[in-house]
């Protein structure tokens, strides 16, 4: 009953609803019930007379998002939903929305509506006078972050994202950070199988690596303050786009999960020496010390990347307590091996930090390869 008092807030739908879409609008969704009906109702405003097809690809909201979306999408067949089961990231999401869509051109944007629908037909116009992609910018033509950037630290950081963005794509936009953007279908077939479906920031990734091949355009528009819900940005996505600015500028040479696999292996060292400080100082002797230290670690690094490296896969309830258990046993042999190896090519004649480096590297690499398919396996 619920849903369908909330899908009632969304126009009813037109003839031009169900002709053949001449665009996609895909809406990447966590915990946004309460937005789309209101969403779907405004999308419908600025495209007028044009078919269109809304695709909500929601990442198994707690809050009944998907339940919303299918109740309103029994009086708007041209809302359609993808409920994501067992995987998170907006990245991902943005992928399979593309992949689903019918019409020549797809653009993701926001359902939390800080992004503005009015957009749509300038950003349609400038697909259809020949653009391969198309940006909604947040700095283009002196426009500014607007509203939903009210807090000046926030603004700021974003603009340094963006320097630091541009100091890998080339400058091809003034805005590869943005999340809305429009793409001939083409394209995004085209870019789907080789972006990173870990993380937030699609565009970036997209334009990274294609920027010099497609015919890029901006749009300006004022980002808003989001209408309800929470934002989705903090310290997950600043460490995930840290990790993949350096994947990308080293040609993904270093896969954007290992650097944060990694980066989360660094802080566990420090935890590690602050533990066996703080139980040596307590009177606990070495070798206890040094045990307790290392699963105080382990427990550590595991609940990081879970939070951050594996979001798209994050254990919760009894799963994360099992997932903790083959962590342990995992991380248990990776130290073995780290002995073994170095040892062995200290034996060599090497000397002792090439040895140490090389047991700790292989025992990263181990780790890392053995715990994505064993600890947080898909499925």
């Amino acid at each position: 009953m619920k849903h369908q008092t909330i899908a009632a807030r969304a126009e009813p739908v037109t003839a031009a609803a169900l002709a053949a879409p001449a665009l996609s609008i895909v809406l990447p969704a966590y915990n946004e019930a309460e937005n789309i009906p209101v969403i779907v109702g405004k999308i419908g405003e600025a495209m007028g007379g044009r078919p269109h097809e809304i695709i909500v690809v929601d990442d198994d909201s707690p809050d009944g998002t998907a339940g919303v979306t299918r109740a309103v999408a029994r009086e708007h067949p041209h809302v359609r939903c993808i409920r994501r089961v067992g995987r998170r990231g907006l990245s991902g999401a943005c992928v399979e929305g593309m992949m689903a869509a019918n019409a020549p051109v797809v653009v993701i944007m926001d359902a939390d509506m800080q992004h503005d629908e009015t957009r749509l037909p300038v950003m349609l116009a400038e697909i259809e006078a020949g653009a391969d992609l198309v940006i909604g910018s947040r700095y283009v033509e002196g426009v500014r972050a607007g509203g939903g950037f009210h807090k000046k630290t926030r603004a700021k950081g974003s603009e340094l994202a963006t320097w630091l963005a541009n100091r890998i794509t080339g400058r091809y936009t003034t805005d590869p950070m943005s999340g809305f953007f429009m793409l001939r279908r083409d394209v995004a077939d085209k870019v789907a199988g080789a972006v990173s479906r870990e993380g937030f920031k699609i565009l970036f990734d997209i334009v990274s690596r294609y920027g010099a091949q497609l015919d890029i355009r901006e749009v300006p528009f004022e980002f808003r303050e989001r209408v309800a819900g929470e934002s989705k940005l903090g310290f997950l996505v600043t460490v995930q786009f840290l990790g993949l600015l350096v994947s990308r500028y080293t040609g993904g040479l270093l896969p954007t999960q290992f650097l944060l696999f990694a980066l989360v292996g660094t802080s566990g060292l420090v935890v590690h020496m602050a533990s066996l400080y703080g139980l040596s100082a307590a009177g606990l002797n070495f070798t206890l010390s040094q045990t307790i230290a290392t699963y105080i670690a382990m427990t550590t690094n595991f609940a990081f990347n879970n939070e951050v490296t594996f979001a798209h896969r994050k254990l919760v309830g009894l799963r994360f307590w099992r997932g903790l258990v083959t962590f342990y046993a995992i991380c248990s042999i990776g130290a073995l091996g780290n002995l073994a190896v170095a040892e062995r090519i200290f034996e060599l004649g090497t000397p002792v930090w090439i040895a140490g480096l090389a047991g700790a590297v292989m025992s990263a690499l181990f780790n890392y390869a053995v715990t994505k398919l064993v600890t947080w396996r898909d499925g």
